[in-house]
């Protein structure tokens, strides 16, 4: 990963008791970490304390959301030098060993955004998540014309260099949605690759997912999207399909 400069961002908000496990396993398979802390108010700066220095750190007092940390912490992982970046959840959800399927997919796609893809049908899956997540596939198809199994996920990798200027409008989870569509504009390859996915029983699980104003958030931001994409989305992509084949000079 650091020869390929490839770090790994990991936003975190009140995570504090998932956190040190998803540290420890993550720093087993790299050494670039940035750890985003959206305004934590529980014991995350201690434990992001007793890490140091081996991992960066970015932080703020406020809560801003997920959008606003993803922001920063590519912010931070540009001015590091690194030419892309993996995010995953602090929960505990993702498995710091398929990291290395990020890694082997960017070798044979180096210009590609790299999408993690869940399955959607095992233990413990919310059934909410599915219905979301079907919903936003459907919408996304919509508004860009490609398929993808799973648009919800945050476990991904972003091409910096290809997404150079490239932050997210919103600031909260609708942003993962934003920046796939607006990737899938700027004709940047959309490679889904399965992951292993953990779901704890309900009673253990930790989430700051607000079902009614978040899907509400998701929902205009869709609507914003179908009108875009008529007016922006199409046409910007046929223009650069158009000068990627050199017929037209710009």
């Amino acid at each position: 990963m650091k020869r390929l400069r490839v770090c790994v961002i990991i936003p975190t908000y009140n995570n504090s008791r998932f956190l040190p496990f998803v540290l420890d396993a993550v720093l087993a398979c790299t050494s670039s970490v940035i750890v985003v802390d959206d305004g934590s108010t529980d014991e995350t700066e201690a434990v992001l304390a007793r890490c140091q220095p081996s991992v960066e750190r970015v932080s703020y007092r406020k809560n801003r959301g997920k959008g606003y940390a993803l922001a920063r912490g590519f912010d931070r992982a540009e001015a590091l030098g690194f030419r892309y970046a993996v995010t995953l959840d602090s929960d505990g959800q993702h498995s710091a060993d398929d990291l290395l399927l990020f890694v082997e997919t960017l070798k044979k796609h180096p210009r590609a955004m790299i999408i993690g893809s869940r399955c959607l049908q095992q233990e413990n899956m919310p059934k909410k998540n599915t219905f979301a997540n079907r919903f936003s596939n459907f919408w996304f198809t919509l508004q860009t014309g490609r398929i993808l199994p799973d648009t919800q996920t945050g476990y991904r990798l972003y091409p910096l260099g290809e997404m150079r200027g490239m932050r997210p409008f919103t600031s909260r989870y609708e942003a993962e949605l934003e920046l796939l569509v607006r990737a899938a504009w700027r004709n940047i390859p959309l490679i889904p690759i399965p992951i292993r996915v953990y779901y704890p029983p309900e009673k253990e699980r930790v989430t700051h997912f607000r079902p009614a104003a978040d899907f509400l958030r998701i929902s205009l931001l869709n609507t914003c999207f179908v009108f875009l994409a008529v007016f922006y989305g199409y046409p910007s992509r046929l223009i650069r399909a158009v000068v990627s084949f050199g017929v037209l000079k710009i």
